[in-house]
C-alpha cells in the first residue's frame, strides 16, 4: 500500500498542476474558514493560506523552483487581477470624483510617509544600500515594487517578502484601528487599506464593503505609480 502511494505521488509531483490545483485547495479551504468565523481581521486567508502551503511544500520536501512551476500561473493572474480593479472604479465613478482633493491629499501624505519611514528607519539602523531599496517599496503591490526594487540596486525576492508580510500585516491592523479611531467613512477606511496593504489590503476591504474596496483600489494604483516616481529620486 505504501509503495502505491509513493508510486502515485512521484507521478503527481512531476505535473506542474499538482502544485497549482494544492495552492487553489488550501486558499479554498482557508477562505471558508475565515467566513465561518466571520471574517475577522486575524482570520486572514491569506495569511493562513501561506503557512499551510509553507507547511506542505517543507514536508514533501520539494524545491521552491518546483512549486513556482506549478503555481505561477497565480502569479501571472496578479497583473489581470489588478487591472480588473477599474471596473469598480467605473462604477464608482461619480463617487470617485467628488472625494479627488482628499484623496489627492491623503495619496501624498500615506505614500510619503510609508517611503519615508521605512528608508530612515533602515538607513538609521545601518542597512546597506541593497537592503534600503529592497525594503522602500513594501507599501507597493508587489509586481510594481519588484520592479522597483530591482531598479535601484535592491532584491526583488526580499521585497516581495516585506510586500507580502506589509499586506498580510496591515489587513488584519486596519479595521480594528480604524474603528479605534472612529473613523466611519467608508471611503476613507478603503483608500487607507490600499494606500497602505496594497492588493491584500484591497481584498480585505472588498471583503467588507464594495465601496471601500473601490477606494482602496484607487489608492493601491495611484500609490504605486507615486512610488515609481517619488522613490528613485529619494534614494
Amino acid at each position: 500500500m505504501n509503495d502505491t502511494v509513493f508510486a502515485l505521488w512521484v507521478y503527481l509531483a512531476r505535473s506542474p498542476l499538482l502544485w497549482l490545483t494544492a495552492t487553489i485547495l488550501v486558499y479554498c479551504l482557508c477562505d471558508r474558514i475565515s467566513a465561518a468565523l466571520n471574517r475577522t481581521p486575524l482570520a486572514n486567508p491569506v495569511l493562513m493560506s501561506m503557512v499551510l502551503v509553507g507547511l506542505l511544500v517543507r514536508g514533501t520536501a520539494t524545491p521552491y523552483a518546483t512549486y513556482f512551476d506549478g503555481a505561477q500561473f497565480i502569479h501571472f493572474l496578479l497583473g489581470p487581477a489588478t487591472v480588473a480593479l477599474g471596473i469598480p472604479l467605473y462604477q464608482h465613478r461619480t463617487l470617485v470624483l467628488r472625494a479627488l482633493l482628499p484623496m489627492t491629499c491623503a495619496l501624498l501624505a500615506g505614500s510619503l510617509t510609508a517611503l519615508m519611514s521605512a528608508v530612515l528607519i533602515a538607513r538609521a539602523l545601518g542597512a546597506s544600500p541593497m537592503i534600503v531599496a529592497s525594503i522602500a517599496p513594501k507599501s507597493v503591490t508587489a509586481a510594481v515594487a519588484m520592479g522597483i526594487s530591482q531598479r535601484l540596486g535592491g532584491d526583488a525576492g526580499l521585497t516581495a517578502v516585506l510586500v507580502i508580510l506589509t499586506g498580510i500585516l496591515g489587513a488584519i491592523v486596519v479595521t480594528p484601528l480604524m474603528n479605534a479611531l472612529r473613523i466611519a467613512d467608508t471611503r476613507a477606511r478603503g483608500f487607507a487599506a490600499g494606500l497602505a496593504a496594497h492588493g491584500i489590503g484591497t481584498a480585505r476591504a472588498f471583503q467588507v464593503d464594495p465601496l471601500a474596496g473601490t477606494f482602496a483600489g484607487i489608492a493601491m494604483g495611484l500609490n504605486a505609480l507615486l512610488t515609481a516616481v517619488i522613490l528613485p529620486l529619494l534614494l
